[in-house]
């Protein structure tokens, strides 16, 4: 059991209801999961940082039990963008306007546009596993292609939703309780058995390829980078250095300053390698 004192709470912003747990005391930072993760995943990071900080970690919309946003032609309510102004909305509805910043691979998007889009909010970014979605597009090849596939599969119209829908277990096979702790992994479990949640997540995707890109083109267009300090992790046994290069190269295009070095884990961090995640955290807020 994770998440130790705790508060679970259900917080309607504009957009819809956001699960979110809160605890700790100190400064706030804010906690964004993966795919296709709900908040749980954060618990044992969470409990290393309640000392020091007031932790706050939701279920990103169309996650976890938290708002599906409606379907539009061009995916614009499950944009970046959109979550991050959710986001801000819940922060703000929490007492907090100001705080450090945490994302995970596609909670690090949304934190990476609540960066670019809120920057007085924002005191200092942590982005895990992540680059713009711009960059991952405009560097596809055919290792991204074979790789990542499930990028460009999700992109497609219900097919996708009744793939996963059929045999959810089968779909997410890599689940583990072992790996994530019982609570955490029978939390994702219920998620993804959801038809109207599966489709939410699906549709974090379809926004990447549709809408998100085009807001990170005209950032760069306009010469716009991340003003707040930045730190850029990655698992040195996932594929993000292996397929791109050197992160912190990449992220220095679209940062002011940033610094960055990989964790020993594989892709998700904030369950196999907690203790080296909480540090890092701890080092770069702290510091």
């Amino acid at each position: 059991m994770s998440f130790h004192g705790f508060e679970l709470r259900m917080i309607d912003v504009d957009a819809g209801h956001i699960r979110v747990r809160v605890g700790g005391r100190g400064p706030p930072v804010l906690l964004l999961h993966g795919h296709p993760r709900t908040h749980m995943t954060w618990g044992r990071v969470a409990d290393r940082l309640a000392p020091s900080f007031t932790v706050v970690c939701p279920d990103l919309p169309g996650f976890g039990e938290s708002y599906v946003p409606p379907d539009s032609s061009d995916s614009r309510h499950s944009s970046k963008d959109a979550k991050a102004a959710a986001m801000m909305e819940l922060m703000n509805r929490l007492g907090h306007d100001e705080f450090f910043l945490v994302g995970h691979d596609r909670g690090s998007l949304t934190a990476f546009r609540m960066a670019m889009n809120h920057r007085r909010a924002v005191r200092n970014l942590i982005v895990v596993d992540g680059l713009p979605v711009l960059e991952h597009l405009e560097r596809a090849d055919w290792k991204f292609a074979r790789d990542w596939y499930h990028w460009f599969f999700f992109a497609q119209p219900d097919k996708p939703e009744r793939v996963i829908s059929a045999d959810p277990e089968g779909w997410y096979d890599k689940l583990s309780p072992s790996l994530m702790g019982e609570e955490a992994y029978e939390d994702i479990r219920a998620a993804i058995h959801r038809p109207e949640t599966v489709h939410g997540m699906i549709e974090d995707y379809r926004a990447g390829i549709r809408i998100d890109h085009v807001h990170d083109r005209a950032d760069r267009d306009a010469g716009r980078k991340v003003g707040c300090p930045m730190l850029c992790l990655w698992s040195l046994q996932d594929d993000l250095e292996q397929i791109y290069g050197d992160p912190v190269a990449i992220w220095r295009n679209w940062a002011i300053d940033v610094r960055g070095y990989g964790i020993d884990s594989g892709h998700h961090v904030a369950e196999e390698n907690p203790g080296d995640l909480a540090k890092a955290i701890v080092g770069f807020l702290s510091g």
